[in-house]
């Protein structure tokens, strides 16, 4: 599907609301989040950052992400949302992520008020911009989009930073500058989560990420508190990650992965999740139309 056409259907289905985001940290696992039936994907910073074997500092470039953000919006149909961090810099390097992103394919980026380099927003010790700063990049970043439908997602880190009435000053700002949505990062408690969707009329997104500051709320219970979208950004991942420790504990045990078998997805069920029989199919035919060229001119 081309990256305008899952924009346009990104936009109509936050409008709608009750959207999930599972998070992919590589094009396989945006192509199982379409496979078990999600609507919509989410590309973690800390994902893509970790995957990298860095911390979630802001230490990939622009290019990077953006390269690594172009194959997961291209392994799947569905719309994807990319974390953008700070936007890579001040209001004209905002810009350049905007353009960069929309080349890349995604439906929506979102980018943050902390100061760069930034930090994960569950950890201690973020420093905010001012918010005339934050405004600007807001403002920056719809005036550089090319295809209205392409969303600009503001977040704000401020509850952790200052307090919860100053995340809501920021989130009002922000959305009269323009932002689509407004994301609170690390409220405490449900209780923040219900005055923050009454306080802010602007579309929002929860972050429902595992071991941070905020508890672990239904997706139910937000869409009922006025939330639209909810994402879960590093689950897959963290699960992954045990999964092979566990995977290499035992063979470093075992000596043989034979026991593990079960637990392992098949080269059937990887090839089936590639299309493998469709690449097959076009070398074969493309094979198959120059053997016929070469037999054609043979017979002159």
């Amino acid at each position: 599907m081309e990256a305008s056409l899952k924009r346009k259907k990104f936009k109509a289905l936050v409008r709608k609301g009750g959207l999930m985001l599972p998070g992919a940290f590589n094009a396989l696992t945006a192509k199982l989040i379409q496979r078990t039936g999600f609507k919509g994907v989410y590309i973690s910073g800390a994902g893509l950052n970790n995957g990298a074997g860095f911390p979630d500092i802001g230490l990939l470039t622009l290019s990077e992400f953006a390269t690594m953000a172009s194959y997961i919006a291209n392994a799947t149909d569905l719309p994807c949302v990319c974390d953008a961090d700070t936007g890579f810099g001040e209001a004209v390097n905002v810009s350049r992520c905007v353009k960069e992103m929309e080349r890349a394919g995604v439906a929506a980026i979102h980018i943050e008020d902390q100061v760069f380099p930034k930090r994960c927003g569950h950890l201690s010790g973020k420093q905010l911009i001012p918010v005339e700063q934050m405004v600007r990049k807001i403002k920056t970043a719809v005036l550089s989009r090319e295809d209205e439908n392409f969303l600009i997602i503001a977040r704000t880190d401020a509850r952790a930073v200052e307090d919860f009435d100053s995340a809501v000053a920021r989130a009002k700002a922000y959305a009269a500058a323009g932002a689509d949505l407004i994301f609170p990062e690390a409220l405490k408690d449900k209780a923040e989560f219900a005055a923050f969707a009454k306080k802010v009329k602007t579309p929002l997104l929860a972050n429902m990420t595992e071991f941070g500051v905020s508890p672990l709320l239904s997706s139910k219970e937000l869409f009922k508190m006025g939330y639209k979208v909810v994402i879960y950004p590093m689950g897959a991942f963290r699960t992954m990650m045990k999964a092979t420790e566990g995977f290499y504990t035992a063979l470093r045990r075992e000596g043989s992965q034979a026991g593990l078998l079960d637990k392992m997805q098949t080269r059937k069920e990887l090839y089936e999740l590639l299309d493998y029989d469709s690449y097959a199919k076009l070398d074969e035919k493309a094979y198959g139309d120059f053997r016929a060229y070469i037999n054609k001119e043979k017979s002159k």
